[in-house]
């Protein structure tokens, strides 16, 4: 008997569009659940710096998959996908509706189009991967990945450490791609509904980006980052390869000034809400709002979960 996929509601957009508060007002209005979908925002040493909801907002309606990794801890967009999905059935058979926030495109992808079925990489293979990027640096691994995989390359940091890894593992592994394999082996998806994007050209998006790390440090993301440090003190793990996060730990290394790290946050920050308009706008099932046009998106929403 064919798996009837699940009913879902999913909210995307670049970092700093203002995802969060939207996904509130979605909640309110159609008596739902948040469920996290951003790769950075499941570790818990990090809730300043990866802009997890507030406990103010989290106290709004129930959130799910924020903060439950350590930072030595990896989870690939299949695992996120299988914990997605259970989190979003509980949801469900709760009565309420089931709302995915997040700006990671390749968790929507696993989530609503398949996970590709790549065949295991011999873990020798993963282990000098990850020798020779701590002792080379991730820019030389990303390079390489230029030249076996372009298309998936151009989607991820040039600092990604794990998900560089994990496209070189698999291509040196298969003989195959990473784009290749999620190109031509994906199974049925595990969820369907309606998508919604929230839409701000890169113009708009860049100086609010710039306000949100002055205010991230006020309110404490260096020190955030002194704690994490303390747990764990490797730059390589997963926890610490996120924007933000990178920047202040060479900080505290002595590598960067403060006003440097700063700087180059920025930067990266804006390079990546770049990348995931280019990812998001390529999706042809995406409806587009603007922040301030939140109550038609809603109304959208509530359209859609009347006929489900």
């Amino acid at each position: 008997m064919e798996r009837i996929p699940l009913r879902v509601i999913c909210l995307v957009g670049p970092t700093g569009a203002g995802k969060t508060a939207i996904a509130l007002r979605l909640a309110n209005a159609l008596g739902g659940e948040v469920v996290n979908a951003d790769s950075r925002q499941v570790y818990r040493d990090f809730p300043v710096i990866t802009a997890q909801p507030s406990p103010e907002e989290r106290a709004v309606c129930p959130h799910h998959l924020y903060g439950f990794l350590n930072s030595e801890e990896k989870i690939s967009a299949g695992q996120w996908a299988t914990r997605a999905v259970a989190a979003a059935a509980a949801v469900s058979a709760r009565g309420a509706a089931p709302i995915l926030v997040g700006g990671t495109g390749l968790y929507f992808k696993a989530l609503l189009e398949g996970i590709a079925d790549i065949p295991p990489v011999d873990p020798t293979v993963t282990r000098a991967l990850t020798e020779e990027c701590a002792a080379r640096g991730p820019e030389v691994l990303h390079q390489r990945l230029r030249e076996v995989d372009p298309v998936y390359a151009a989607r991820i940091h040039p600092h990604d450490r794990q998900r560089i890894i994990r496209a070189l593992e698999v291509a040196r592994g298969t003989g195959r791609s990473f784009s290749w394999w999620h190109e031509h082996a994906a199974v049925t998806p595990l969820c369907a509904g309606l998508r919604l994007g929230v839409q701000m050209d890169l113009a708009t998006l860049t100086p609010r980006l710039e306000r949100r790390i002055d205010a991230m440090l006020e309110a404490g993301a260096l020190e955030e980052a002194q704690e994490a440090r303390k747990r764990c003190d490797d730059p390589a793990k997963p926890g610490w390869s996120g924007i933000g996060c990178a920047e202040l730990y060479r900080h505290l290394a002595g590598e960067l000034t403060l006003e440097d790290a700063r700087g180059l946050w920025a930067r990266n920050t804006r390079a990546y809400a770049k990348r995931q308009l280019t990812w998001f706008r390529a999706d042809p099932h995406l409806h587009w709002y603007a922040p301030d046009d939140a109550e038609a998106l809603i109304r959208r929403a509530e359209q859609y979960v009347a006929t489900v």
